[in-house]
């Protein structure tokens, strides 16, 4: 079983920040648990070459399920992921703006949207599929993305501009830029920052900054258990605990302690994986 991230080739690092493969193996006779997905700053398009999940919006109930492959844009609620006995995901991440760059689609549109990848992609979202199906190992999955995204970027709608060079600088400083630097950074005001930027990530450069100290939290305490919740707090940047507790609930509806209970009964637990870091 498996729960990795791995490096996309030199030729695609410029829009895909990393693979995820989750491969689980359930008996037929077991049901297997859901997982209790958070948000997390990622824009994200997932291959199922075998069993597919079921998506349930924890705010609302919506369901979405049976889709083979799928886009989804930056989440800020929770949802719920149901899977199969034999689940393989292949997750392609693409960096902050990369997506807007390839599809020419407002990054606002897809917020919160777990849809047909079709609907945007060509039909070769079939064959990669079915690739990725009969592919021999891991290592193999990881050229057919490349392969795919190569393609991609040559029918790139959107040029690169200094914008996203400031979306990244916050994911890559954690959050730790100002937005008077990252205008700077961007060589745009205020106001133009937070619109182009919304534009490329779906959200203002505030709530994307919380999301990516909530992200760092939630994988810090899953690689350390050990810790107790107040050191996690001030090494990843809160003021206290009771500020990681408003976060906690803002983002998920639960407290740290009884979110990470419901992570533990995640479906990987159950072969001692878990989501901490894999750089």
């Amino acid at each position: 079983m498996l729960l990795k991230d791995f490096i996309p080739a030199p030729e695609v690092q410029d829009v895909v920040q990393l693979y995820r493969i989750v491969h689980l193996q359930f008996p037929k006779e077991q049901t297997a648990p859901s997982k209790a997905y958070p948000p997390r700053p990622e824009q994200c398009l997932a291959f199922y070459p075998y069993d597919t999940e079921t998506v349930v919006y924890q705010n609302s109930g919506k369901k979405v399920e049976h889709l083979p492959v799928v886009l989804y844009g930056q989440f800020t609620e929770v949802t719920n992921r149901i899977i199969g006995n034999n689940f393989l995901v292949f997750q392609i991440i693409f960096h902050p703006g990369a997506l807007f760059r390839l599809t020419g689609i407002p990054s606002t549109e897809l917020t919160n949207q777990y849809m047909d990848a079709g609907l945007i992609f060509s039909s070769q979202l079939k064959l990669v599929n079915e690739q990725l199906a009969a592919a021999k190992d891991y290592k193999e999955m990881v050229q057919i993305a490349d392969v795919f995204v190569q393609q991609l970027i040559k029918q790139q709608r959107k040029q690169r501009m200094h914008i996203d060079d400031a979306c990244l600088l916050l994911l890559n400083s954690e959050g730790k830029f100002s937005l008077d630097k990252l205008s700077k950074a961007a060589c745009l005001s205020s106001k133009q920052l937070e619109r182009k930027f919304k534009e490329r990530t779906g959200v203002n450069p505030k709530l994307f900054e919380r999301i990516i100290r909530f992200d760092k939290v939630f994988r810090y305490k899953n690689s350390n258990p050990q810790f107790d919740w107040l050191r996690i707090a001030v090494a990843c940047d809160y003021h206290d605990y009771q500020h990681l507790v408003k976060e906690y609930k803002d983002f998920t509806g639960f407290t740290p302690v009884v979110f990470h209970e419901i992570e533990n009964k995640a479906p990987e637990r159950a072969f001692g994986l878990a989501e901490g870091y894999y750089k």
